[in-house]
């Protein structure tokens, strides 16, 4: 099956001017409740993990149906404390109509950026 890579960069500072300027609103409408607890309000946390929900709709093709809810592609960590993500709603849809199956997700922070990369295996639509 072929493979498609998606990778995106975020400034920190972008995530915590968000949450100063949003508060809540940006928190609920960008974050599930599991992401929010599992950063604990951390912004390079919240960076990495928004770079991840871009480098996925890089990776199952992008948005030509039109944006996507970003709560409908979470980062959730595996039994060994692993990321991985979980696609509902619009981008499950989306990536079933692309054949499309995320394969790995890797976070990475450092003092001012988080980046994401997502590999995900591309076939037929179902």
């Amino acid at each position: 099956m072929p493979l498609r890579v998606g990778i995106d960069l975020v400034q920190i500072e972008d995530i915590r001017e968000s949450i100063a300027a949003y508060g809540e609103r940006y928190l609920e409408r960008t974050y599930t409740d599991e992401e929010r607890r599992d950063c604990g309000g951390d912004p390079s946390h919240l960076a990495a993990r928004f770079a991840a929900k871009e480098a996925a709709l890089k990776a199952l093709g992008g948005d030509g149906g039109g944006p996507l809810p970003w709560r409908s592609i979470a980062v959730e960590r595996d039994l060994n404390g692993e990321p991985r993500l979980r696609l509902t709603g619009p981008a499950a849809a989306l990536a079933g109509s692309r054949g499309a199956r995320l394969v790995a997700v890797s976070l990475t922070r450092r003092k001012s950026t988080a980046a994401a990369v997502v590999l995900a295996e591309v076939g037929e639509a179902r």
